[in-house]
């Protein structure tokens, strides 16, 4: 028996796939699995409760189709591939996802899967709920907002927005993120289970949510429209419009659904209302379309009933596990704000340490700078000490100088007054000279005029003596005996001349009157010019002396001026004189108060003389 059951083969299985909206699950299936039990597999795997939403889902040709919880996975049309895959996807959609979905997966399933066929245009959205889901599912995604850490540009690949509400707004990507991020930061304190329900809650608004469309004819006309299935109720629609159906069959309003091959007959409750026929031209697009009536229609019938057992306890369940995390975020509310209080705290203590050390190097730069100061300032006390001491030597010197020029200024201010004795003596010498000048002058114009008058008479008398001369001289001629001829030739001309000297003699004895005259008055002006010769050499040796002092007494006054660094100013002029023989004689010193014009006259006689 054991070898038998050592030949007995071993059962074969089969790969799976399994594609969930945020991850991917491999599984090896027995071949006698049914669909149940790798569908009970799956949920187990994602620790899902609430099943009766979802299934697993697969493609076959040109249409979809959900696995068949009763029958064998192989013996249905599923891909021949290795690994079969499937999608687990929700199949049918709550009418209140606030009151119907209890698990958190369940919720986060069915926002993702929300969430897609938005994004991929199968449920329509308008611009404005676009940008609120959208920032839902960012608070989602990325928790509260913090502007130190989503800076701009964080969004950049993210998809958010369906593509034709991109296109129907020129706007660029920072725009929309900017729009985005003032509604995300409006969300501030929404955990990331109650941002997707909030996400949902606004999407089962829209009017193609949990809707699955469906292409049909009616009978009578061939006209093509479409159907809807949903938690609701059956709709036909027109093949352009979604939106708005042109028809509705709530599920308390339908008694029958019936289908024959490719034949629908809706049967309303009311018997009054016509009965609603339609067709499918394929078959497996009208059994889908009947499982997925049957399961609206089941779940709708089990929402109006008392909740399972199983059920309150999930929402019982639920609901504690709510509580707990809402407790669990209170204490992690409170346990961030106590981070974050005490991470400002540490920001200040470290801001403040900062400035504490800002200020103790700004403290012990300015100690050095002090220190730095305090030395210098010794050292140019010191200096200033010693440029004291050199000032006091300096101002003993200076005032020793002081002394020695008031005592230089003293002998010098009674040299000056001599000196200006003097000078006044010499003026007053000088008057009187020009004074004595003046009357020699005039004396010796009237001995000129007098000598002019003497010469006139002098003249006139040699006239008139002369005419008399030549009127008597015939008279005398005839009374005396002229010689012999020979005797005068024989004495010759020198008898003659002798003769003429006789005459002269004669003349010159009438004449001895005047000459002696003459002599008298030129003896007298020589004499007196002697005089005045001698006394202006006299006045002239005096000048001299008056001078040499005058040049001493400069010298001196220029030195001390020197000493004193000031200016000289001389208190004098100095005139030059000039004698009639073209004699420069030394400068007289003359005081600026004596130049007048009787000076100057009397300067411009000294030159004439």
């Amino acid at each position: 028996m054991s070898i038998l059951g050592l030949k007995k083969k071993q059962p074969k299985t089969f790969k799976v796939k399994v594609s969930t909206m945020d991850a991917e699950m491999e599984f090896s299936c027995e071949m006698k699995w049914k669909g149940k039990d790798l569908f009970d597999l799956v949920c187990r795997t994602v620790g899902l409760r609430e099943t009766w939403f979802f299934g697993l889902r697969y493609t076959v040709k040109d249409t979809y189709a959900w696995l068949k919880p009763d029958k064998r996975v192989l013996d249905q049309e599923v891909p021949k591939d290795s690994p079969i895959t499937f999608h687990f996807l929700a199949k049918f959609f709550p009418e209140k996802v606030e009151e119907e979905l209890v698990q958190e997966i369940t919720q986060h399933l069915f926002f993702l899967q929300v969430k897609k066929q938005i994004l991929d245009e199968e449920i329509f959205c308008p611009p404005e709920a676009s940008v609120l889901l959208a920032s839902y599912a960012v608070q989602a995604k990325y928790g509260d907002y913090d502007p130190n850490f989503h800076k701009p540009g964080f969004l950049a690949d993210d998809e958010l927005l369906p593509k034709t509400v991109l296109r129907q707004y020129q706007m660029t990507a920072d725009m929309w993120e900017e729009k985005i991020t003032a509604w995300y930061a409006e969300h501030r304190g929404i955990a990331r289970d109650e941002a997707e329900m909030e996400y949902l809650k606004i999407a089962q608004d829209l009017e193609m949510y949990g809707v699955s469309y469906f292409d049909i004819t009616q009978n009578k006309r061939d006209t093509d429209l479409l159907l809807g299935v949903d938690a609701q109720g059956l709709h036909i629609y027109s093949p352009n419009s979604k939106l708005t159906p042109n028809k509705s069959f709530p599920w308390s309003g339908i008694r029958n659904i019936s289908y024959s091959e490719k034949e629908f007959t809706i049967k309303p409750l009311d018997k009054k209302k016509d009965v609603f026929k339609f067709y499918s031209s394929q078959l497996r697009v009208n059994k889908l379309i009947l499982q997925l009536c049957i399961g609206n229609h089941d779940l709708f019938m089990r929402r109006r009933k008392v909740d399972s057992i199983e059920v309150q306890q999930m929402k019982a369940q639920a609901k504690e596990e709510k509580a707990r995390k809402k407790m669990e975020r209170q204490i992690l509310a409170r346990e961030k704000q106590m981070r974050e209080e005490a991470e400002r705290a540490k920001e200040d203590m470290e801001r403040r340490l900062f400035q504490l050390q800002d200020e103790a190097r700004l403290a012990n730069d300015a100690l050095l700078r002090s220190e730095e100061t305090a030395d210098l300032l010794a050292e140019k006390a010191q200096i200033a000490e010693e440029e004291a001491k050199l000032l006091a030597h300096k101002a003993a010197e200076a005032e020793q100088e002081r002394q020695r020029l008031e005592v230089n200024a003293l002998k010098s201010k009674e040299e000056k007054r001599l000196m200006e004795q003097k000078m006044r003596e010499a003026e007053q010498l000088a008057v009187k000279l020009v004074e004595q000048s003046e009357r020699r002058l005039k004396e010796a114009d009237h001995l000129k005029q007098d000598l002019t008058e003497a010469k006139d008479a002098e003249r006139r008398a040699k006239q008139k003596l002369l005419e008399i001369t030549k009127t008597t001289y015939p008279l005398i001629a005839a009374y005396s005996a002229p010689p012999a001829p020979a005797a005068v030739s024989a004495r010759g001309p020198y008898a003659a001349a002798e003769d003429d000297s006789a005459y002269d003699s004669a003349a010159s004895a009438r004449l001895d009157f005047k000459d002696s005259d003459m002599k008298r008055l030129s003896m007298e002006i020589e004499r007196e010019r002697l005089e005045y010769m001698e006394k202006s050499k006299h006045l002239q040796d005096q000048l001299k002396e008056l001078k040499t002092e005058i040049e001493s007494l400069k010298l001196e006054e220029q030195q001390q001026q020197q000493q004193q660094h000031l200016p000289h100013q001389p208190a004098a002029s100095v005139y030059a004189l000039h004698d009639a023989r073209g004699f420069v004689p030394e400068p007289l010193y003359i005081p600026h108060s004596n130049r007048n014009s009787g000076f100057m006259s009397q300067m411009a006689f000294f030159e004439e003389v």
